[in-house]
């Protein structure tokens, strides 16, 4: 039988410091930032797509032909 250690049988969870409160803060500010922006993006995109699909294109241009 493992002999058991003080740590395996308390494990105490540490006291958030402020810095780590911050760091946590801002990451959870940050990725939410970062979602946000690519539900936008997608968003966007998609009605880009379809604006493009809908829109009658060009083959050729014709140009206009110079008289000598």
């Amino acid at each position: 039988m493992a002999k058991l250690k003080k740590t395996t049988v308390f494990n105490v969870p540490k006291a958030e410091t402020p810095m780590d409160k911050t760091t946590r803060v801002v990451r959870e500010m940050v990725n939410e930032e970062a979602e946000q922006r690519q539900i936008k993006n997608a968003r966007l995109r998609k009605t880009r797509l379809e604006r493009d699909a809908n829109t009658p294109s060009e083959a050729c241009p014709s140009k206009p032909v110079k008289k000598r």
